[in-house]
C-alpha cells in the first residue's frame, strides 16, 4: 500500500517519465508479486522499469519464473543485472543459461557487473578481463538482445562504466 501511495504521488509530477525499481523480491520472495501490485503498476502514467538482480540460473525457479512473468505482463519493462562472482557464475556456460532462462520469460539481460570492492567479498572477485571474455562468448551463442553489457562502478563516476574491452 505504501509503495502504491509513493508511486502515485511521484507519478503526478509532470516531468517524471519513468519509475525505476531495483529489486530481488521476485527471486527471494516471489509471492509478494501480487495481482494487486501488477494492477497498481499498470495504472501509472509513467513507464515502469523493473531491474531484478538474478545472478545464477538456479535462482530462476518455477515460482520466480511465475512472478517475473506477472511483471512482464503488467506493462512493465523488466531487465536483469547480475554480478560476476568467482566460483558462482563466472563462466560463459552459466551466464548463457541465466540469459536464456530470463529471455524465455520476457526479462532482458541488461548488465553484468564487475563485483564492487567491498569488505568481506574479495573471495568472489574475478579478474577484470574475465567479464569481457564471457560477454564475447555470449555474443557467439546468443542473439544480441540476450547479451548483457559488462560494466563496473568506478569511484567518482556518475554512472556505470562500460568495460567491454578494459585496458588491463
Amino acid at each position: 500500500r505504501r509503495l502504491h501511495q509513493l508511486c502515485t504521488a511521484v507519478d503526478q509530477i509532470p516531468h517524471i517519465e519513468r519509475l525505476r525499481f531495483h529489486t530481488r523480491l521476485p527471486i527471494v520472495l516471489p509471492a509478494r508479486i501480487t495481482q494487486e501490485l501488477m494492477s497498481n503498476l499498470s495504472d501509472l502514467r509513467a513507464q515502469v522499469m523493473i531491474v531484478v538482480h538474478a545472478n545464477h540460473p538456479a535462482e530462476v525457479q518455477a515460482d520466480c519464473e511465475d512472478s517475473l512473468r506477472r511483471l512482464t505482463q503488467s506493462a512493465a519493462t523488466v531487465l536483469n543485472q547480475a554480478v560476476l562472482l568467482h566460483g558462482v557464475n563466472d563462466s560463459t556456460a552459466i551466464q548463457a543459461e541465466l540469459c536464456r532462462r530470463l529471455v524465455n520469460i520476457g526479462v532482458l539481460p541488461y548488465y553484468l557487473h564487475q563485483l564492487d570492492r567491498v569488505n568481506g567479498a574479495a573471495h568472489f572477485e574475478t579478474p577484470l578481463q574475465q567479464g569481457p571474455q564471457i560477454v564475447e562468448g555470449l555474443r557467439a551463442i546468443l542473439p544480441g538482445y540476450a547479451v548483457p553489457r559488462f560494466v563496473q562502478e568506478l569511484p567518482g563516476e556518475s554512472s556505470k562504466t562500460l568495460m567491454e574491452r578494459p585496458e588491463v
